[in-house]
């Protein structure tokens, strides 16, 4: 059974102008996505600036995320890291707090052989006992899991049972698919390829666009999966416009600026990360007005 099915959200983490997480505003967020049809909310991500958080703080947003959620959908807690130690403490951790799956982005910076992704990833899965999703985002990290070897890891390790590809590659998505015949899920990572990773039996989008557009996302699934394709490719190609200002600078610079532009949260981020040129804000703006969205 999937870990979840639909739109689940790469959460923002809110912080105070001093650079301190802003719990209040991470429930307050946490309640509208429950309430605007979210259907996992995935806390401590690239979106979420895992990298800049300590130790300590990203135990933290994960134990009371998963205390705001309150079992009411699925939390999935990012813990990758680039030292298997440090993931493993990570993971651990999140399981103990509650959360109900992680995700594990690949090693960044030092990388890793195909081996080395085989031992990193079979040596987290066999620390925990809760679902893993593996992230595959290649861009970042400069790190790709190839197909045959997410599918290895999928049969060797019970608890690898989804993957985040985020890679991009269509290519290598449909490999994927078809090297595995249905032994792991496959959760789009980009915005703008959700329909065509459904049509390869795909369960649903690892969303950063769903932090302003929640309902919509969750429907291009839900129609897609219902069968309305139509009416799902029309809420997919609404959001190309949209999707590219959320990439404009690098994430989560954008997405951090439309949270607050639609008042859910203050948009601060933390250094290594800037706040986004006029320019950028200029183009969020204008895509997020002509998308409908009311700018507060």
């Amino acid at each position: 059974m999937a870990i979840f099915t639909g739109s689940g959200v790469a959460i923002v983490t809110p912080f105070n102008e001093d650079g301190s997480v802003n719990y209040e505003q991470l429930k307050s967020l946490v309640e509208y996505h429950i309430s605007h049809k979210t259907d996992a909310i995935i806390i401590c991500g690239t979106t979420g600036e895992s990298s800049t958080l300590t130790e300590e703080e990203h135990s933290e947003v994960i134990r009371k995320c998963v205390e705001y959620v309150d079992h009411r959908i699925p939390v999935v807690a990012g813990t990758g890291s680039n030292c298997t130690a440090t993931a493993i403490k990570l993971s651990k951790e999140a399981e103990a707090d509650g959360a109900d799956a992680l995700l594990v982005v690949t090693p960044y910076y030092n990388k890793a052989t195909q081996e080395g992704l085989i031992k990193h990833y079979t040596a987290i899965a066999e620390a925990v006992n809760i679902p893993i999703i593996m992230y595959n985002v290649p861009s970042r990290t400069g790190c790709n899991i190839q197909p045959q070897t997410a599918v290895t890891l999928a049969k060797n390790c019970k608890n690898i049972v989804a993957i985040k590809e985020a890679s991009g590659n269509i290519s290598q998505v449909v490999k994927l698919a078809s090297l595995a015949d249905g032994c792991i899920d496959i959760y789009s990572g980009n915005d703008d390829q959700v329909v065509p990773l459904l049509s390869l039996g795909g369960k649903g989008v690892i969303s950063v666009t769903a932090n302003i557009i929640p309902e919509d996302v969750h429907d291009m699934v839900a129609k897609y999966l219902e069968g309305d394709v139509a009416g799902s490719l029309a809420l997919q190609l609404k959001a190309v416009p949209l999707c590219d200002a959320m990439f404009c600078e690098v994430n989560p610079i954008p997405v951090k600026k439309a949270v607050e532009l639609c008042g859910l949260c203050n948009g601060y981020v933390r250094m290594p990360m800037t706040a986004p040129s006029d320019d950028s804000v200029a183009k969020i703006k204008k895509a997020m007005t002509d998308y409908g969205i009311t700018l507060k």
